[in-house]
């Protein structure tokens, strides 16, 4: 069996400081852990984006075993969604902003579905993760 075939998608998160850790420690507590590989990239306020999106390059070049990277962020248009999004740039990566924990449960419980098929759970998991919750009326 080839690696692409066993290689689980890598998984980057690129957050504001610190949401990207509190989620993956959260969803850790939910599930016991991760079954993929997870990075977590941090964004302060005041970070350079040019060496945030270095490293971004560098962890992304570390999680891919073959099955390519999903990354996830918090904030289109902020700068740790337009450092995710430079990633694009790479054929075997797929961005997913928006993120929360339901998402990141989703991806956690698919790990075993391709890079695009883990693309379409994180969205649907991100999207059936929101609900407006009614209370009693009196």
């Amino acid at each position: 069996m080839s690696n692409v075939h066993t290689a689980k998608v890598g998984v980057l998160l690129i957050t504001h400081d610190p949401l990207g850790h509190v989620l993956l420690a959260t969803a850790d507590a939910i599930l016991g852990h991760c079954p993929l590989p997870v990075q977590v990239l941090t964004v302060p306020l005041d970070s350079d984006p040019d060496l945030t999106g270095a490293e971004a390059r560098r962890l992304a070049t570390a999680l891919d075993k073959g099955a390519g990277v999903l990354v996830l962020t918090d904030l289109y248009g902020s700068t740790p969604g337009n450092i995710a999004c430079r990633l694009l740039e790479w054929e075997q990566v797929r961005v997913v902003s928006g993120v929360n924990l339901p998402m990141l449960l989703k991806v956690c419980n698919y790990h075993t579905l391709t890079l695009d098929e883990l693309t379409e759970k994180a969205a649907s998991g991100g999207r059936d993760g929101i609900l407006l919750c009614a209370g009693k009326t009196v």
